[in-house]
């Protein structure tokens, strides 16, 4: 998968610490990767399936 030109960001909610970072600037994928390891293995998933987690975790 290429991720070159992704934007990775944290949320505002993290302050200081580490999370995770997520990229959703590129085309039809959206990027997920520890912020403690920044060149370690990303979760990829198109941004239907992003969209669909997000809905959900804010049910909660």
């Amino acid at each position: 998968m290429e991720l070159t030109g992704a934007t990775w960001r944290k949320s505002s909610r993290s302050g200081n610490s580490e999370c995770v970072e997520v990229a959703d600037n590129l085309p039809g994928i959206v990027g997920v990767r520890d912020s403690k390891d920044p060149t370690g293995p990303v979760l990829t998933f198109t941004p239907q399936t992003w969209r669909t987690f997000l809905v959900s975790i804010k049910r909660r």
